[in-house]
């Protein structure tokens, strides 16, 4: 098939950090590449992919704040629309502002939401064009948006190639994402606090959220109890898991599927996470983690984290979340919409 992926672009695709977005368009390209597809892949010129890369953005929007975004974004989506004539189908992984033309696609468009249906602006948009075809990245995704048109469920899919095997943990906790409110990083400041344990915090600041951090985060960093790393690569950040004696996931918020839990495991690092939007279908309550409701349940849970095989939290993860299981499930979505067309 002749498919197109359209990536955001706000950072590279693959991202040398933070980017799930991305990362999930870069492991579909080359997926889909590698079954012989006829891939396209619309993303930032810097980006690497065995697929053929379409660009009009010169560099990630995130990376060159001197790009107005507003200019490159609806250029980028733009060509990608015009392209679509050259294609069987056309793959919207930008969001929101990547569905508004599909009904003025010469091919079938199909949106994956990965979460942005939890936006109260885009759900203005996605009701307007509720028929067009949706995959939601967990189950837990469509209470977001109950009236779109959905077509599957396609869990997100990691690398597991390269992955380091299990190995004897260290003692410290990790949390690894956005440093915004919604994510939690507070709330795993203050287990680390209750259980006496060291945390590492890795990811990035968002400018928007740059008050939270100082004022709910930095206040605790003292670089020997709780220490922040920054963003770090994945070969980094897969260490940092492997060797962590749990990772907290310890949301405020319903999200649609939550990629970073699915890494950890994958390292065979247990999670601690609250009963939230996916985590009971990322999560193996008692096998792969610890599903939580509180604090003090989260701190229990820390307790025990010894009863857990960290060779069967690394083997369910592996096999769930693989990248190939992610772009099998695409090639059936995209096969029916095109029979359907």
């Amino acid at each position: 098939m002749r498919i197109g992926i359209l990536a955001s672009v706000s950072w590279r695709v693959p991202p040398r950090h933070y980017g799930g977005w991305e990362t999930m368009a870069h492991l579909l390209a080359e997926g889909l590449t590698a079954k012989e597809h006829d891939v396209t892949l619309f993303a930032t010129s810097d980006s690497l992919t065995s697929a053929r890369l379409e660009s009009v953005v010169p560099r990630p929007l995130e990376e060159d704040r001197d790009l107005p975004s507003r200019v490159y974004e609806t250029l980028h989506i733009a060509h990608a629309y015009e392209r679509a004539a050259n294609l069987d189908i056309l793959h919207n992984n930008i969001g929101v502002f990547g569905a508004v033309l599909s009904r003025l696609s010469p091919v079938p468009v199909l949106t994956t939401l990965h979460g942005s249906a939890a936006e109260e602006d885009s759900k203005i948009v996605y009701q307007r064009y509720r028929e067009q075809p949706y995959v939601s990245i967990s189950d837990a995704e469509r209470a977001l948006a109950p009236e779109l048109n959905y077509v599957a469920t396609v869990y997100n899919g990691i690398r597991t190639d390269g992955l380091p095997k299990p190995a004897e943990p260290d003692d410290y906790l990790l949390f690894v994402g956005r440093l915004s409110p919604d994510k939690g990083a507070h709330n795993a400041v203050r287990v680390a606090q209750i259980t006496g344990r060291r945390l590492l915090i890795s990811g990035i600041v968002p400018q928007s959220d740059r008050a939270y951090y100082e004022t709910k985060i930095a206040p605790h960093v003292d670089g020997k109890r709780i220490t922040f790393l920054g963003p770090c690569d994945p070969d980094t950040r897969n260490s940092l898991m492997n060797r962590a004696y749990a990772f907290l996931h310890l949301i405020d918020y319903r999200e649609a599927f939550g990629l970073t839990m699915a890494e950890a495991m994958a390292t065979s690092c247990p999670v601690i996470a609250y009963r939230r939007g996916s985590v009971p279908e990322v999560v193996r309550d008692g096998e792969s983690g610890y599903i939580v409701d509180t604090i003090e349940e989260a701190v229990e849970a820390v307790d025990r984290v010894p009863r857990l095989d960290r060779r069967t939290c690394s083997q369910w993860a592996r096999k769930r979340f693989s990248a190939g299981q992610m772009v099998d499930g695409y090639e059936r979505v995209y096969e029916a919409l095109a029979q359907a067309s």
